[in-house]
């Protein structure tokens, strides 16, 4: 008897494919279509049709001879994911609902769909792998791998699922490069073959941020703030106690309204994202401006001229123990243990070497090279080799 698994899939060419080879190894597949998002405020024209994919996806299904089924989980994906974004863009935060869509959506509440129709596992089409390794004392653990196709590899997105989400996970495409995804959809005839990759939100697509935020958050005009290269919190002296130095490290630099020459408005500070470049609407500038932080409670925006502004750059960062994700916990650092890793704090960053500091107040990644732009609300990951190991929000 076959072993029975749901296949989520999308209508993208990714999931597609993952179909056919779920096939080839001999599984029972059902194919079920999440619908997650409805609302089209804010979302760039032909960002979100899910009623095409939808059809897309019910082709491929029919070419492949599997049976098809839609659900509509939408209300836990606003109450998960999209609440959880208007929360931390609140604070002042910049959030990554990519990630908490696949721990709480696709690993969480679509699982419990699987389950309905007597599935023990879930596929999806994530460029990543899993397999698993026993230790000493018997116990086994789940291993998540980088995807083979190093340009592709969306393992970041993964980086806050557990043991048990990872004991019923299978990424049939992880072995792949995205090239030979594609010629296996076109040899096929797959319906999804030259379907274009999704970019923006997780299942709400490309949106206009400020008009998205704004049904919540709504607007407040205040103050864009230029900083001079040579402010003097950059020339900061660090403690010689080694601890007490990557703490400091750590602190993002503090602007006070005195401390910048007005150069614009905008609409609302929870709305920018240090690094950010575009959306300023200045102009003027021998050299482009860049957000180097926010204060929402203010709502002061503070920019500076050109991509090497020192207040883009940092050496190390802090995430909070509570905020600390171990995706093997038998590697888990004790407190008052450090040890060496690749890091990266944005999705497609090359990886970065790093030292992890468990203080006891928290845990502190610094790296070799200073880092540009550090964002709040972010995720580090870091690996061992190709396996990633543990996760978490960046709190400054």
């Amino acid at each position: 008897m076959k072993e029975k698994i749901v296949l989520g899939l999308s209508g993208g060419v990714d999931s597609s494919v993952a179909a056919f080879l779920l096939k080839e190894q001999g599984y029972e597949v059902i194919a079920v279509y999440m619908i997650n998002w409805k609302d089209t405020t804010g979302t760039l024209s032909g960002a979100c049709p899910y009623e095409e994919d939808v059809l897309i996806a019910e082709l491929v299904a029919r070419k492949l001879g599997i049976p098809f089924h839609v659900v509509d989980l939408s209300d836990t994906y606003r109450r998960q994911v999209v609440d959880y974004m208007f929360e931390e863009y609140a604070r002042g935060r910049t959030p990554n609902p990519d990630v908490l869509c696949n721990r709480e959506i696709k690993f969480d509440a679509f699982l419990q769909t699987a389950q309905k129709f007597g599935a023990g596992k879930i596929a999806t089409g994530h460029y990543c792998r899993c397999d698993s390794v026993s230790t000493g004392d018997g116990k086994v653990y789940y291993r998540l791998l980088a995807g083979r196709d190093k340009n592709k590899d969306q393992s970041y997105f993964l980086c806050q699922l557990s043991q048990k989400q990872l004991s019923r996970a299978v990424f049939p495409i992880g072995e792949l490069d995205k090239g030979r995804v594609r010629e296996l959809a076109e040899e096929l005839g797959l319906a999804s073959a030259q379907k274009k990759d999704s970019q923006g939100i997780c299942f709400v697509g490309k949106v206009d941020l400020p008009v998205f935020l704004q049904q919540k958050l709504g607007s407040k005009k205040g103050r864009i703030l230029e900083v001079p290269a040579y402010f003097k919190a950059y020339h900061r002296s660090y403690p010689e106690d080694p601890e007490e130095r990557i703490k400091k490290q750590a602190r993002p630099f503090f602007y006070r309204a005195s401390d910048g020459v007005l150069v614009g408005e905008h609409q609302g500070a929870h709305f920018y994202t240090v690094g950010q470049r575009k959306g300023l609407h200045v102009g003027g500038t021998e050299k482009p401006l860049y957000v180097l932080a926010t204060d929402v409670e203010n709502n002061l925006v503070f920019v500076g001229r050109g991509e090497e502004h020192p207040g883009l750059f940092r050496k190390a960062l802090r995430i909070n123990h509570q905020e600390v994700h171990w995706v093997r916990p038998d590697l888990a650092l004790k407190t008052g243990e450090s040890a060496d890793y690749s890091v990266r704090i944005r999705y497609r960053q090359a990886l970065q070497p790093a030292h992890l500091h468990c203080f006891e107040d928290a845990l502190y990644i610094a790296f070799e090279e200073e880092q540009r732009s550090i964002v709040a609300g972010q995720f580090a990951v870091w690996y061992r080799g190709d396996e990633l190991l543990g996760s978490g929000v960046i709190s400054a």
